[in-house]
């Protein structure tokens, strides 16, 4: 058993292509950790979130402070902290805090592959 506890000041400051905004990230449990599971506490910072992507195996997002948007082509949900989402394989989606709001959710993804779409925000 091992503990592991999210902790906004861990987090780190996230500038690449894949965000528009201002985004921190703290990784909870690691490839090293757990081999077949991987879990992120992402946060975003005044409306910031990041771009079209999909990924090759499921993905759940855990709300756990603030306002957001998880969004596929066909619709788009506005979350709280408690809510969690489920997205497909390969289904197109973006996610991030609502304008004037931040949001914080833990990203739960077993090991596979990103893609960033060329789709305009």
């Amino acid at each position: 058993m091992k503990l592991f506890q999210q902790r906004r000041p861990a987090a780190m400051k996230r500038e690449d292509k894949m965000f528009i905004g201002d985004v921190f990230m703290q990784s909870l449990v690691t490839d090293d950790d757990a081999p077949s599971l991987r879990v992120t506490a992402v946060t975003f910072e005044g409306g910031a979130r990041n771009r079209w992507h999909t990924h090759s195996t499921e993905q759940v997002l855990i709300v756990t402070h603030g306002s957001g948007i998880v969004a596929t082509e066909q619709e788009q949900l506005f979350v709280e902290p408690g809510d969690v989402v489920l997205i497909d394989p390969d289904e197109l989606h973006w996610h991030g805090a609502k304008p004037g709001s931040s949001m914080t959710h833990l990203a739960v993804l077993m090991p596979g592959e990103m893609r960033i779409s060329d789709k305009q925000p």
